[in-house]
C-alpha cells in the first residue's frame, strides 16, 4: 500500500471517529434528550420533588422541570402540597436551554386517559339500561344528568315527563336525584328518559248502566197512562 493511500485511510478513520464522538456528546446533552422527548411526545414517569409558587418541580434527565398548576390536573387544585412526592406522568411541552427553562405537563396525558375511559364506558353501556343520576345543569332544551357510572347524558325536555313540561326548571333543580333510562347512544352522546319510567295511568272507564227491558216497558206504560186522548 502506497504512503498516499495509508494517509488517506488514516484521515477517514479520524473523521469518522470525531463524528462518532460528536454524536456521543450530543446524545449526552440532557437538553437534546428533553427536546427529543418533546418532539416525540414521550410520556415520562416522574416524582414531584418540590412545590413552588404556581406549580411543582420534577427532575427530568437531571434537569429541573416546572409543571404549572394549570397543567397538573384536569380540575382546580386547592392545595399543591398534596402533590409533594407524588408519582405522576408528564410530557415535555417547552424547552429553552438558553434560559434554563423546561416546562412539563400532565394535563394532556390525563385528558387522553379520560377520553379512553369514557369510550370504554360508552361501549359497555346498553340501550334500555336504567340508572340513577344527579341533575348537573339545566338548559331550556333539557337537563344534563351525571350518571352513577361517571358518564353524563341529556334528558330532553320532551323526555322528562308524560305531562307537558315547558322548561326543565319547572320540575327539576340542579342536584336532584333522578332515575333515568338510556334510550339512545350516538357519536358518544347518551340520550336519557325519565318519562319512560313513569307508570302509565289509565283513565277509569265510565260504566253505562242500561235499564232492563221490563223497566223500559214500565216507563212507557207510565208515560201513556197520563196521556188524554
Amino acid at each position: 500500500m502506497s504512503e498516499e493511500m495509508k494517509e488517506e485511510l488514516q484521515e477517514n478513520e479520524t473523521v469518522e471517529t470525531m463524528a462518532d464522538y460528536e454524536d456521543h456528546i450530543d446524545d449526552a446533552n440532557p437538553w437534546n434528550r428533553v427536546t427529543e422527548y418533546m418532539e416525540n411526545k414521550t410520556v415520562l414517569p416522574v416524582k414531584v420533588e418540590g412545590v413552588v409558587n404556581g406549580g411543582v418541580i420534577c427532575m427530568v434527565e437531571g434537569l429541573r422541570g416546572f409543571v404549572p398548576a394549570s397543567k397538573l390536573s384536569l380540575t382546580y387544585i386547592e392545595d399543591l402540597e398534596t402533590y409533594l412526592l407524588k408519582d405522576i406522568e408528564v410530557q415535555v411541552i417547552d424547552v429553552d436551554q438558553a434560559n434554563n427553562r423546561l416546562v412539563l405537563s400532565a394535563r394532556e396525558i390525563l385528558k387522553e386517559k379520560e377520553r379512553k375511559a369514557r369510550e370504554e364506558k360508552i361501549a359497555n353501556l346498553k340501550v334500555g339500561t336504567v340508572l340513577n343520576g344527579t341533575v348537573e345543569t339545566l338548559q331550556n332544551y333539557g337537563a344534563f344528568v351525571k350518571l352513577e357510572n361517571g358518564l353524563s347524558g341529556l334528558v330532553h325536555v320532551s323526555q322528562i315527563s308524560q305531562k307537558r313540561v315547558k322548561v326543565p326548571s319547572d320540575v327539576l333543580n340542579v342536584g336532584d336525584e333522578v332515575k333515568v333510562k338510556v334510550i339512545g347512544i350516538k357519536d358518544g352522546k347518551v340520550s336519557l328518559s325519565m318519562k319512560a319510567l313513569e307508570e302509565v295511568k289509565e283513565e277509569p272507564e265510565e260504566k253505562v248502566v242500561l235499564p232492563k227491558s221490563e223497566e223500559i216497558g214500565t216507563s212507557l206504560g207510565d208515560l201513556f197512562k197520563n196521556l188524554k186522548l
